[in-house]
């Protein structure tokens, strides 16, 4: 299987992300968003909606989601604009950047756009805030100062993670287990003994995972799509699956299960893309916690991460504020046991062409989505009871 031209092309950017790929593209187009294909070259911006006809020698690029808000009357050009992850480029060329800026800009005005939202992986530190490993880094300041001069403003809906733990994985095997915390290796060690086994998930499994992913989400509080979308996910990223090492253009997902005597107890779906692996859903059940199976988990994810190529694993989420208040803390103890480094980013940031339209879509889709969210909570509670 051979990759798309459009990840071909993203692929030699800086920081390609798998959530630019063809592949989400067309997730998205399965509810209710365009993919849009944006291209910079040496003399030229384009966008277009065939990526089969991608042009060469691209200096920036863009997957940009356009969903139509009102589709009747004399406001049925209004629209939403976001590009997850991107655009890719080197942002720290300040020439290519205001000329990126500048056409995304007039682009967003052309479209009728309420809004465009952008959340490139544009590092502003690393290390936890105001602690000794607390670095920062100058380049993502200075990009955070030009788009509040542009009058982009800081999203009140973060759609992304904006931080997220690292694992580096140039090390060896042994290296990175003893760049884990003590406690973390004795429970990798812990479920071997404990006789947890591990096996590649197939595409008969993803009913049960979405069960258990179901089961997962009402247990620790967190809410969750119906199951058709997560099956388009996976379904659409597990297509790439090769018997050989995955081909670097090629965006795949893995799910990892980690079964007690036959039974599935937990699993995660790892993605690659590019050189980097993700760790993007991970699910539980009660039974034989105390086996500590997610802790086998992301340790096969981690070194079939490092088989294929990848040089880092993204363990997909950090807390915003770094101490006990923070929904996300019990989660980031259990990554921060992996060994990883905390990656502070720039965030999602919005620059809104019409502020008046803006002002009405941030009063009314809070409270649009309350209704939604709270639908689907008793959605997924009914999908265990059966």
């Amino acid at each position: 299987m051979t990759s798309s031209p459009w990840n071909v092309l993203i692929s030699q950017l800086p920081n390609p992300h798998f959530l630019q790929t063809y592949e989400w593209g067309q997730v998205k187009a399965k509810y209710g968003w365009t993919p849009l294909y944006a291209v910079w070259t040496k003399d030229k911006f384009s966008v277009i909606s065939d990526q089969s006809s991608v042009a060469e020698n691209c200096v920036a690029a863009a997957l940009i989601l356009k969903k139509s808000i009102i589709r009747r009357g004399f406001a049925a050009r209004l629209s939403i604009l976001y590009a997850p992850k991107g655009p890719l480029m080197d942002w720290g060329n300040e020439s290519l950047r205001r000329r990126v800026l500048d056409d995304l800009q007039a682009f967003a005005k052309k479209q009728g756009a309420i809004f465009l939202k952008l959340d490139p992986d544009v590092v502003l530190g690393t290390g936890i805030p105001n602690s000794d490993g607390d670095s920062i880094h100058n380049g993502g300041q200075a990009v955070m100062s030009e788009l509040k001069g542009r009058g982009w403003g800081f999203s009140a809906d973060q759609i992304q993670f904006r931080n997220s733990v690292l694992i580096d994985l140039h090390p060896t095997e042994d290296e990175m287990l003893a760049r884990m915390k003590q406690k973390t290796r004795y429970n990798i060690r812990l479920a071997e003994k404990k006789g947890v086994a591990l096996r590649v998930g197939k595409i008969e499994d993803l009913g049960m995972l979405y069960r258990m992913y179901a089961e997962t989400s009402v247990r620790d509080g967190f809410l969750i799509r119906d199951e058709g979308y997560y099956q388009t996910v996976w379904k659409t990223f597990m297509a790439n699956i090769q018997s050989q090492i995955p081909n670097y253009q090629l965006p795949i997902a893995i799910p990892l299960i980690a079964e007690v005597d036959g039974d599935p107890v937990a699993a995660i779906f790892v993605f690659m893309f590019a050189g980097r692996a993700y760790y993007v859903y991970g699910m539980s059940r009660d039974a034989h916690r105390e086996k500590m199976p997610t802790y086998l988990l992301q340790w096969e994810a981690m070194k079939r991460a490092k088989a294929a190529g990848c040089t880092v694993y993204d363990l997909w989420g950090a807390p915003e504020i770094f101490n006990e208040s923070d929904s996300m803390w019990g989660v980031y103890r259990f990554k921060e046991g992996l060994g990883g480094q905390v990656v502070r980013t720039l965030g999602a940031w919005d620059y809104a062409p019409n502020a008046l339209w803006y002002k009405l879509y941030a009063e009314v889709m809070p409270r649009l989505l309350d209704v939604m969210r709270s639908r689907g909570r008793e959605k997924t509670k009914q999908t265990i009871a059966n």
